[in-house]
């Protein structure tokens, strides 16, 4: 089961988030062999994503890095979407590891 977490992103800003991976146990994943993959979507039912995180880890650091560009920010309206973060292991089987809402602030500044 994913962990629920709420992210909040500066519109118009670089966004970076980073993900702890780790068991039941509490123990580091090693995601060696691993995709991450990540979207923000209006809805659950939204047919088409509003923005997808760029994904890299840290293999058997079990760290994963969320990001999204000023550019991507500036496109996404201010509101709240839901997100979430997948991993696919080499023989092709999903894991949801993170989920929840990404609030997505306005900015004033040009």
């Amino acid at each position: 089961m994913a962990v629920i977490a709420n992210i909040y992103i500066d519109q118009g800003t670089d966004f970076t988030v980073q993900v702890d991976c780790t068991d039941t146990a509490g123990d580091v994943l090693n995601l060696t062999g691993y995709t991450p993959t990540a979207q923000i979507r209006k809805t659950y039912g939204s047919s088409n994503a509003t923005a997808t995180f760029t994904c890299s880890h840290t293999g058997v650091g079990g760290v994963v890095n969320m990001s999204l560009t000023d550019v991507q920010t500036t496109a996404i309206e201010s509101g709240r979407y839901v997100y979430d973060l997948m991993v696919t292991d080499g023989s092709g089987v999903k894991s949801r590891i993170v989920e929840g809402q990404a609030i997505v602030t306005p900015g004033v500044t040009r």
